[in-house]
């Protein structure tokens, strides 16, 4: 796997407050940034992998759901991980 299991607990303890605190929003979209950067660089040099697309689309719109839903929750908290993670320009 790309992330050590080490990696991930510095991950999640970083944006998640906690290292066992993986099921918050933060983490997770941490995580799934982590994923997706990941993947894109996978994409550049295999082209034509379509399932690795496919993944990568998929974890983009998970994201997505996770980033709408801490938005209507709690705006502060979308805006500092948005911010964090260099997300929006």
């Amino acid at each position: 796997m790309y992330l050590t299991k080490e990696e991930k607990q510095e991950l999640f303890k970083k944006h998640g407050n906690s290292a066992k605190n993986t099921g918050s929003a933060e983490g997770q979209i941490a995580l799934f940034t982590q994923r997706i950067s990941h993947l894109s660089g996978h994409l550049k040099t295999n082209r034509k992998d379509y399932n690795t697309e496919r993944s990568l689309v998929r974890l983009v719109g998970k994201r997505r759901n996770l980033l709408d839903y801490l938005m209507k929750k709690d705006i502060l908290r979308y805006r500092a991980i948005v911010k964090e993670l260099g997300l929006r320009k």
